[in-house]
């Protein structure tokens, strides 16, 4: 009887070892993918910054042109809706501050 129960023992072990090492495989496989493919660009930027400076930023700079675009784009269209008297400016313009 007792060694039935140190054999099934055993192999809850080795049943629980299996399985954890399985787990460490999937976790260590999506590791390795973003460390050697995913993340790849950022690396190049790095390696473009240590040459040139305006280089390594360019995504900065691209995003920050596009963001002062927007930005131009919807004040405009918010003068268009003030010129043309469209806009609810009463203290009561939302439903949820009734």
């Amino acid at each position: 009887m007792f060694a039935q129960q140190r054999l099934n023992n055993y192999f809850c072990a080795l049943a629980y070892k299996k399985y954890k090492i399985m787990w460490r495989n999937i976790f260590e496989g999506i590791g390795s993918f973003f460390e050697n493919v995913a993340f790849l660009p950022f690396d190049a930027l790095y390696n473009l910054e240590l040459k040139t400076w305006w280089g390594g930023n360019i995504v900065t700079w691209i995003f920050l042109a596009i963001l002062v675009v927007l930005l131009v784009y919807w004040t405009n269209q918010l003068k268009i809706f003030d010129d043309n008297n469209e806009e609810d400016k009463s203290s009561k313009a939302h439903s949820f501050l009734e």
